[in-house]
Parts: structure tokens; sequence; C-alpha cells
């Protein structure tokens, strides 16, 4: 019997999200489960079983028929599936592979960080398609990467390979990042950094600016950048600044094709590139400078997509 459909999963702090592929990669059904995070998250990886056995159930589909389920999770995985600590999720270190086959009667199992797997599905099928060398970057609450060389996943030695939203880029800053540094790129180039940036650039002078009269947001700075608003033009440029630098060391180390900018930051869309590529090209070493810069396509679903193409590779 052919292996006709694979399945990909991606968890998150509140929700599952899962998908049922064939084997070129067309989704045939997505749905998403509750992540229960409570007793050290013991139930999740049950409820996933029982969601895809359901599943399989209601599709008239056989154990045979299914390649295997990929699954991203919000922390470090090493390449033979060993989660090491999922802090949102409760989990510690464990076998993901070997509780989930278990939990799964002996089908097959692999299992990324979650940026990672997502960077694989934009490669797949979304804003990286016909490159095989890409940075991905995902500008959310945090700053997120998946770094792929030669059409794979980039891990190190523990699964913390690519988080490059906690390169130094500041010295003087008195905030502490989210990890306990001080002066990561998160804390500039994220949704919540850009707010940031956006207050205190409010705070130090008393310039007209739309800011002034509303929520101060990621959307409301580029939608007031826009609009023409220079208070907000400031704050976007130097949100460039530090995203522009930090990417132009990452490609001096890993020479990608192309960066894939995601999350909830890129909804604003290619004026992103108006200031983050100047600093980028100022700074990059020569040899890199051709880097193409674009917007990743696939959204929430990116993490289904990859943790898919992961059983499928």
């Amino acid at each position: 019997m052919m292996t006709n459909y694979v399945f990909g999963v991606d968890v998150g702090g509140t929700t599952v999200k899962m998908g049922l592929f064939d084997a070129d990669g067309n989704v045939i059904d997505k749905w998403e489960i509750p992540t229960r995070t409570e007793d050290g998250g013991k139930k999740i990886l049950p409820d996933i079983a029982e969601s895809i056995q359901a599943k399989m159930e209601e599709k008239k589909i056989a154990a045979e028929e299914v390649a295997g389920v990929g699954v991203g999770v919000p922390g470090p995985v090493d390449g033979n599936g060993i989660v090491h600590k999922a802090v949102n999720l409760g989990w510690g270190q464990f076998d993901l592979k070997k509780e989930l086959t278990g939990l799964l009667h002996g089908m097959r199992v692999e299992g990324g960080n979650d940026a990672n797997v997502a960077a694989l599905g934009e490669m797949w099928k979304g804003g990286g398609q016909g490159y095989q060398n890409l940075v991905a970057v995902t500008l959310g609450t945090g700053v997120g990467g998946g770094i792929i060389i030669n059409g794979e996943i980039m891990t190190g030695s523990t699964g913390a390979g690519g988080e490059i939203g906690h390169i130094h880029v500041e010295d003087h800053e008195t905030e502490s990042c989210g990890c306990g540094n001080f002066g990561c790129l998160e804390e500039y180039a994220s949704a919540t950094g850009i707010t940031r940036l956006a207050n205190r650039a409010l705070q130090a002078s008393d310039r007209d600016s739309v800011l002034r009269n509303g929520e101060v947001s990621a959307k409301t700075v580029f939608d007031a950048v826009k609009a023409g608003d220079e208070l907000a033009i400031e704050v976007a440029r130097k949100f460039g600044e530090y995203l522009g630098k930090g990417l132009g060391v990452i490609a001096g180390i890993i020479n990608p094709e192309i960066f894939v900018i995601g999350g909830g930051v890129s909804k604003a869309g290619e004026v992103l590139f108006d200031y983050i590529k100047p600093p980028f090209e100022k700074t990059v070493f020569q040899g890199c400078k051709d880097t193409v810069f674009a917007l990743a396509t696939l959204g929430n679903d990116a993490g289904i997509y990859g943790a898919a193409k992961m059983v499928l590779d």
C-alpha cells in the first residue's frame, strides 16, 4: 500500500495546530485542539495522538497509508528528536519521537523546534520556494529564526541553533530581554520591541506625532510610517538599523540565498525592507551583499507545512 498521507503538528502554548497532507504537500484538512499545559504538559502528546487517530477514522485512512507525523515544538529539539526543555509547555528533557511513536502504535514521528520547522515550511511551499539555503526570521512577540542549509534544518548540538533573536546588538540597554540578557535583537525588532522604541521616542521629545493619539503598537507605528509621520519614521529607522545589522552578521556566517521575513510585524509589508536593507547593505560582508529579501507567505500554517515536510524528507 502506498504512503499517501502525512500529518503536520505545530504545538503552541495555547493551541496545537494540525494538518493532514497528501504526499505532494497539498493540505487536505486542518484543525486545532487546545494545548493542555497542566501537570507538566503530560496530556499534550496523548491529546495529539487521539486527535490524529480520530482524523484517520473520519477519513478512513489506514496506518499503512501514513508516512508519519512531524511535530514542531516551542523549545530546543535536537536531531534525534530529543526535546531539551519547552518551558511554555512545562516539558523537561524527553524523547519526543519515542513517546509519540508509542502512543501512535509504531507510526513514524519526526520532531523539531517550531521556528526551524516553520522555516522549512516557507522553503517548501511559501516565500522561500526555489531556494535551498535560507534564513527565516519571525518578527512576532519575540524574534524567532530558522536556518536551512542545503534544504536541511540546522539544529545545532542541542537543537538551540538559529536563535537569532538573541544576537547581542546593544551595549547600553538597561531593560532585560525575556532570556535574561540585555540588548538582544528581540528587544528592538519584535512587535514588543518596536512598541518599546516608539514609547521611548515619544517620551524623549514633545514633537507632534499621530502615535500620541491612541494605542502604540508595531501596526500603528508602520501605519504612521506609511502616512509620513516623522517620529514614526525615526522609530522605523532605529528598528531597521538593529535588524539590518543583525541580519548582516548572520549573512556573513551562513551566506543564505534569501531572508524570508514572517510573523505579525511582516504584515506591514514591503515597507519593512526600506528600513532593513540600507543598514544591512552598509554593514554586511561584500560577498553576501546580494542576499534576497522576501515576505513569508504561509502565515500561521508555516509550522504544519514544515512539520509534514520533515517526514517526507
